[in-house]
């Protein structure tokens, strides 16, 4: 179980500095078509997306969806853990 739990921890905090990654790509001038930044987009703008659609950027231009995304993915994260743990236990 502990090795499931884990897992599913190390997982979710990887997936979270990727976005946190793009955070500050987004604040860079880099270069868009190399490969790693590319990749970076490609796995982040699925979860982001949605939620730029829900919430628009306002009049400062401030993006507020991987802050939703990061609060949300500890949600997720907690609750697959107690999930793991009540349906051992």
């Amino acid at each position: 179980m502990f090795v499931i739990i884990n897992a599913i921890n190390i997982l979710f905090r990887i997936y979270s500095y990727v976005i946190l990654a793009r955070i500050f790509i987004s604040w860079l001038p880099v270069d868009r078509t190399n490969p790693i930044i590319r990749l970076i987009y490609q796995i982040t703008e699925p979860v982001l997306a949605p939620f730029r659609i829900i919430l628009p950027l306002g009049g400062m231009g401030i993006d507020l969806s991987p802050i939703i995304v990061f609060f949300l993915l500890n949600l997720l994260r907690t609750s697959l853990i107690r999930l793991i743990v009540s349906l051992v236990y």
